[in-house]
C-alpha cells in the first residue's frame, strides 16, 4: 500500500486528461493527522519549476497536510500564469479538505515550457478528493508515472510504526538531488526538525548517489510527512535507518527502470582519503559516456575507468590503482591484472570496484549503461 501503509493517510490516483495516452495523471496523498509535521528536500537546480518554488515556501513552517502531484506537464517556465496555476491547485485541494493552501505541497512532472490545462487539473483534483481511500497507494503511485514502465513503492516497519513511500523517475537521475518525485509517509510521532534531519541523512546516502545520466531536473521533490497516528516516538537512529532503507529501495527501483538501460552499475570506490574523494571518483566514472558505452557493449574496458578517475582532485597515486569489474581484478597497480575474459557482463547487475589505496573511506555511486534505446527515447521527447 506504500504511502497508505502508515496509519492516518488516504490517497488516490485519477485520470484528468493531461496525458495523450489517457492514463492516470493526478495523484493526491492526504495526511489526516493528528500530526502534520513534515520535511522536504528539493532540486538544487537554480532553474526551478513553479511547484518547487511554491512548495519550498510552503514547507518552511514544517507542516504539510496534503500533496497533489500531476504528470503530463512540468509547469516549469510557464510564466506568472504557471505559478498562479500552482497556487490555485493548492487552494482547490485546501478548499476540499478544510485546510490552508500553505498546508498543501504541489508537484508536477513532464515537459518543460508548456502550460498545464488548468481546468483539467482542477477537475482532476475534485475527482481525486472523491476517490481518496486508505487503500489508494497503488493508484497514487501509478498516476505519477511518466516514462516509467512500472510504479515504485516501498515500506518498512518499526516497533509499532510504519514508513511507506512512492516514487517516479526513469531518467535524468543525477545527484543533488536525484531527479524524481518521492512521497514518504509515516505514523511515527516525530517533530519536523527530527524529520528534516532524518530525511537529509537518508537522501544523502541514497537518492543523492544515483547518477543515471548526469542530467538534473527542475522539479525534484522528496517529501516526508508524519501523521503521528501510531502514538509511538521511535528511537531517532532506528527511524533514520528504516527511512534510509525505504529511500534506498526506491532509489534502486528508479535505477532499474532507467530509460533504455541494459545494466545497473554499482561503482564502489574504496580506500579513499575521504568520503568526498570516493564520491568524486565514483561520479566521474558514472558520468563517462565512454565507460557507459563499454558496459553496454559488454566490454570491461578498465582503461576508461582509470581515465575518469584521473580527471578528479581525489588523493591517490596514478601509478598504483586497482580496478575490479564484477569482482575480477582486471587492473593491478595501474597495469594489466586478471584476464578481461574472466568478466561476465551478460547479467544486468554490474559492480565496479576502484581501490585508491589512499585511506580508510569508501562510497558507492549507482548508474547505468548508455544504450541506443536511451538515445531513442530522449531524442524526440517533446514531439
Amino acid at each position: 500500500m506504500s504511502v497508505t501503509a502508515a496509519q492516518g493517510f488516504r490517497a488516490a490516483g485519477v485520470t484528468a486528461g493531461l496525458k495523450d495516452s489517457g492514463k492516470p495523471d493526478i495523484s493526491l496523498v492526504v495526511n489526516e493527522g493528528p500530526s502534520s509535521a513534515a520535511a522536504a528536500v528539493f532540486t538544487s537546480n537554480r532553474c526551478k519549476a513553479h511547484p518547487v518554488i511554491w512548495s519550498e515556501q510552503a514547507i518552511k513552517g514544517g507542516s504539510a497536510r496534503a500533496i497533489v502531484l500531476n504528470s503530463g506537464g512540468a509547469n516549469c517556465y510557464t510564466g506568472p500564469e504557471g505559478f498562479a496555476a500552482t497556487h490555485r491547485t493548492a487552494e482547490r485541494v485546501a478548499e476540499h479538505l478544510g485546510i490552508g493552501a500553505i498546508d498543501v505541497q504541489v508537484c508536477s512532472t513532464g515537459l518543460i515550457g508548456r502550460l498545464l490545462d488548468e481546468p483539467k487539473v482542477l477537475a482532476g483534483v475534485d475527482a481525486a478528493v472523491a476517490a481518496l481511500s486508505p487503500d489508494g497507494g497503488l493508484d497514487a503511485a501509478t498516476a505519477i508515472m511518466t516514462t516509467d514502465t512500472v510504479n515504485k513503492q516501498a515500506t518498512a516497519e518499526g516497533d509499532g510504526w510504519v514508513i511507506g513511500g512512492m516514487a517516479k523517475g526513469a531518467g535524468m537521475l543525477a545527484p543533488a538531488l536525484a531527479t524524481m518525485l518521492v512521497v514518504i509517509t509515516t505514523d511515527a510521532d516525530l517533530d519536523s526538525a527530527t524529520l528534516d534531519t532524518a530525511l537529509r541523512s537518508a537522501t544523502a546516502l541514497t537518492f543523492d548517489r544515483l547518477d543515471s545520466d548526469g542530467c538534473q531536473s527542475t522539479n525534484d521533490t522528496v517529501l516526508l510527512m508524519t501523521s503521528g497516528a501510531s502514538g509511538v516516538t521511535p528511537d531517532v537512529a532506528e527511524f533514520t535507518e528504516a527511512l534510509t532503507t525505504v529511500c534506498r529501495d526506491l532509489a534502486l527501483q528508479l535505477l532499474a527502470d532507467a530509460e533504455g538501460a541494459d545494466h545497473e552499475i554499482a561503482i564502489t570506490t574504496i580506500n579513499a582519503a575521504s568520503e568526498d574523494d570516493a564520491l568524486e571518483v565514483g561520479r566521474s566514472v558514472a558520468r563517462s559516456n565512454l565507460f557507459k558505452c563499454a558496459i553496454f557493449g559488454k566490454d570491461p574496458n578498465w582503461g576508461r575507468i582509470l581515465a575518469s578517475a584521473g580527471t578528479t582532485t581525489a588523493a591517490f597515486d596514478p601509478l598504483d590503482l586497482d580496478v575490479a569489474v564484477n569482482d575480477v581484478w582486471v587492473c593491478r597497480n595501474s597495469g594489466v591484472g586478471e584476464s578481461i575474459d574472466l568478466v561476465d557482463l551478460e547479467p544486468r547487475s554490474v559492480t565496479v570496484t576502484i581501490d585508491l589505496k589512499a585511506g580508510p573511506h569508501s562510497a558507492t555511486i549507482w548508474t547505468n549503461d548508455l544504450t541506443q534505446a536511451y538515445v531513442h527515447e530522449n531524442s524526440a521527447y517533446s514531439t
